[in-house]
């Protein structure tokens, strides 16, 4: 499976230290890899693939130092960077929210096999129906990958943060085309700009993670029904 001693020295490279959650991260490999074979996850299940794409991808948000108190991961799929985020700082309260019922099987599954049952919600529900109940600017941080444009993306997952709280979108080498198209939904949305850090993982693959302040309740208008935000992103 994953070769842990690679995975620690590539994420030394970014100054991470895994040295606490190792072992972790290899036995969620092993259950992730099995799993799959059943129940479609990931189309990543090569251990290098894992290793860059799941979990530096993941660790490169979950070290971020504002990335504390409650986090919730949208669409969060097979667990990252949720699961990863949870590992690596296990003083985090993590919920998982993801509609899909097999995934959200998977992610109990493997919460129970890894040991990480406290601190762990798993809300089996679509993020912009999340945030119309008891959810809605409940979260320090709000992160999201490989879900939606910035500009839906802000409208699922800003509603979700507190004030004061970060929303972080992880995206790829397209990033700043995104932030400019998403600035006045966002702005809308009760969030302001505040920096983006950028990365290219092991594979020389780009990275992006966008940081959003949130300074103001969101107006109750938002979010609106998941065909409305697809169909016509807040301009």
């Amino acid at each position: 499976m994953i070769d842990i001693e690679r995975l620690a020295e590539k994420a030394a490279k970014y100054d991470i230290d895994i040295s606490h959650c190792a072992g972790a991260l290899a036995k969620y490999a092993e259950v992730l890899v099995e799993y799959n074979k059943k129940v479609n996850l990931t189309a990543i299940t090569d251990p290098e693939g894992i290793e860059n794409r799941h979990f530096i991808d993941s660790l490169l948000l979950a070290a971020q130092p504002e990335v504390a108190g409650t986090l919730v991961d949208v669409g969060t799929g097979a667990g990252f960077p949720g699961v990863v985020a949870k590992l690596f700082k296990p003083e985090l309260n993590v919920t998982l929210m993801e509609p899909t019922g097999k995934r959200v099987d998977f992610l109990k599954y493997l919460c129970e096999q890894l040991g990480i049952t406290k601190g762990v919600e798993f809300a089996k529900e679509r993020a912009e129906e999340a945030a119309r109940k008891k959810w809605r600017e409940s979260f320090d941080v709000a992160t999201a990958r490989a879900v939606a444009d910035l500009s839906m993306l802000s409208e699922y997952c800003l509603p979700l943060v507190k004030q004061g709280g970060v929303f972080i979108a992880m995206k790829g080498s397209d990033a700043r085309a995104e932030i400019d198209g998403a600035q006045n939904a966002v702005k809308k949305l009760g969030g302001q700009f505040e920096h983006e850090k950028q990365f290219s993982l092991p594979d020389d693959s780009a990275r992006s993670l966008i940081f959003y302040k949130k300074i103001s309740q969101t107006s109750s208008v938002y979010p609106r029904n998941g065909g409305k935000i697809a169909k016509a992103p807040i301009k």
